[in-house]
């Protein structure tokens, strides 16, 4: 059984004498589904000052780009402070809510997908702590997803958002305290450069190729709409229809596995992307009316992936695939999301999710899945290649 970083902290005298204040959310749990906010409430020497709520907050209680504003916690009485609000200046701890700390900790589970915004929040914090000269403590999760598998390409100058804000592939295999040791090294050892006071508490009994069925921990839904392992598993592809008028699943069970739009027909589009010959994955027609988010009310036809070997499935191929396939059957009413999107208004989403307009540009010349994927094959390697000194397992 892997023993996860918040149990070893636990067991350690790490934050003896200190005042903390720790970023959490429901997922910040060990093994007996302890939350850290009650452990460290509870710990003797910890002077527990400050909780601070990612996007969903602190019980995860909000919505998808719901902001979270600040509160007390009801159990523990600690004040509760927000890094998703109405503007990027949010995504950061203020600086008076960490004048009188010592440490920041880091305890949430990350799902292994550049653009699912976790990470990007620590890294804020990061800098916030390397101003304000605090430790900065993360306590190490599996990748639910694996640590060996690299996907998609990075983020080009310019395109910078909450969905990506350091070149960092999609589908990036990394741990969240990997993650913190490539973002924190200077440039000069392949990192970028926070430079903060890190430490990684880290897992025992964790490999890369372990999925998150083979850790033997129980999953806690990291957000509204991440509600099992499989979720996880097909995001870093299928969020890309977030970038466009396709419903993604959002406003059903089974959301980012389900998907579709009110124009399509779904026999033929699961026969198109059957012919694509796509490893470990089959496609069944469905149809499903979405409770909120795009097409509420509307009954939406597409497809249902049924993941049937984990390892060999290609997430972001597959998101790519069911793209493309959906505007071919279509092409007059699909259309990019122009809305604002991550506190960003003027890339389209879909720029962002990719890391630069030419994967978009390359949909609207009608390039195939197979080209459309080559192209980022250069970045990738040079990814895996900049996080190899990082890792831990």
């Amino acid at each position: 059984m892997v023993k996860l970083g918040i149990t070893r902290l636990l067991q350690s005298k790490a934050l003896r004498g200190l005042r903390v204040g720790a970023i959490l959310n429901p997922t910040s749990v060990d093994a007996k589904l302890r939350h850290l906010a009650d452990l460290l409430h509870e710990a003797k020497g910890v002077q527990l000052q400050a909780l601070f709520g990612p996007e969903h907050g602190v019980r995860g209680d909000v919505q998808y780009l719901e902001a979270v504003g600040a509160s007390v916690d009801a159990r523990t009485g600690v004040p509760e402070h927000s890094l998703y609000g109405k503007d990027f200046a949010s995504l950061a701890p203020r600086d008076e809510h960490l004048r009188d700390l010592d440490a920041l900790v880091f305890d949430v589970q990350d799902v292994g997908s550049r653009y699912y915004t976790y990470l990007a929040t620590m890294g804020l914090a990061m800098q916030a702590a390397a101003k304000r000269k605090l430790r900065f403590v993360v306590l190490d999760r599996p990748n639910p997803i694996g640590g060996v598998a690299v996907e998609g390409g990075v983020i080009h100058p310019g395109f910078e958002s909450f969905v990506g804000l350091w070149p960092i592939a999609v589908r990036h295999g990394l741990t969240a305290g990997e993650y913190a040791r490539l973002l924190n090294e200077p440039a000069a050892k392949h990192g970028f450069g926070i430079g903060c006071d890190l430490q990684v508490i880290e897992m025992e009994g964790w490999r890369r190729d372990l999925l998150h069925g083979d850790a033997r921990l129980p999953w806690v839904m990291p957000s509204p709409n991440m509600p099992t392992p499989d979720t996880a598993l097909v995001y870093p592809g299928m969020c890309l229809l977030e970038g466009t008028n396709l419903s993604e699943g959002r406003g059903t069970t089974r959301p980012f596995e389900l998907w579709g739009a009110p124009w399509l027909e779904g026999a033929g589009l699961a026969e198109a992307l059957a012919s694509e010959k796509l490893p470990g994955v089959l496609f069944r027609p469905s149809a499903f009316t979405p409770a909120w988010d795009k097409h509420t009310g509307a009954r939406c036809h597409g497809v249902q992936l049924h993941v049937t070997d984990p390892r060999a499935f290609q997430p972001l191929r597959t998101g790519v695939a069911c793209l493309v396939h959906a505007r071919a059957q279509d092409p007059a009413q699909f259309r990019w999301r122009t809305e604002k999107y991550e506190f960003v208004e003027r890339v389209p989403a879909i720029d962002l999710l990719t890391g630069s307009g030419e994967f978009r540009a390359g949909v609207d010349a009608d390039r195939s899945v197979a080209e459309l994927c080559a192209a980022w094959d250069a970045e990738r390697a040079g990814f895996e290649a900049r996080r190899a000194p990082f890792l831990l397992y």
